[in-house]
């Protein structure tokens, strides 16, 4: 079934910064990267920015995943609502609960009587039932499924990062653009390291700038 949770995703993109130091950078690293495939030999190839290259393609797919999943979970909220079901407390109030796990804890409490339990949970799992079979049709269950499955594959990218040793500048700032991109997924990237990390994403674009646009072939860095 489709997991009714994947509502958490929503601040995930909302939180999102674009932000001029990532762009400039990634515009540049983009550069360098159709000019080292254009005029450049095994010589001057960076293993760290044909990797950011291959993150970049994930990461943006990923994105366009989840967009497209958050449309289709929006239009099953508005159609079919979110499963749950409610249930009047001792006291005369009525309490909505998401899922099978808290309607057993509010039941558990003073209200545990196999009628009422019995027919709670059915009505939940009629709702449910709805909820699936929307998802489904809709194209959300794979929405979803897709984008975890891409989603998956750019993290195993981004880790692949710390064991990729660049040998070009554009490598170093392909490294650091990915780690930028990526925190800023969060509400603490405001904070330490956050800053410091674009800064030195800044200052390799600075750089580069100054080399021509084109540090793949103009410096490299050895490594023994």
């Amino acid at each position: 079934m489709a997991d009714s949770d994947n509502n958490t995703t929503l601040p995930y993109v909302t939180r999102r910064r674009v932000l001029a130091a990532t762009v400039v950078a990634a515009w540049t690293l983009e550069g360098n990267a159709s000019a080292g495939g254009a005029g450049c030999t095994n010589v001057c190839f960076d293993p760290a920015l044909a990797l950011w290259q291959e993150w970049v393609r994930s990461h943006k797919e990923t994105e366009r995943l989840c967009r497209m999943q958050q449309r289709l979970e929006t239009k099953l909220v508005e159609s079919v609502g979110f499963p749950c079901v409610t249930v009047r407390l001792p006291g005369g109030e009525d309490v909505t609960v998401h899922s099978i796990e808290a309607l057993r804890e509010v039941l558990g409490k003073g209200l545990n009587t196999p009628a009422l339990r019995e027919r709670a949970e059915a009505d939940f799992a009629a709702h449910q039932a709805r909820w699936d079979e929307a998802a489904e049709e809709t194209g959300y269950t794979a929405a979803v499924r897709a984008e975890r499955e891409i989603g998956d594959r750019a993290k195993d990218l981004l880790e692949a990062f710390s064991t990729t040793p660049a040998t070009t500048l554009a490598g170093v700032a392909g490294k650091l653009d990915a780690v930028v991109r990526e925190g800023e997924a969060w509400e603490e990237c405001l904070e330490f390291p956050w800053p410091q990390i674009r800064s030195a994403l800044s200052d390799l674009v600075r750089i580069t700038k100054a080399f021509g646009g084109d540090p793949v072939r103009r410096r490299r860095i050895r490594h023994d």
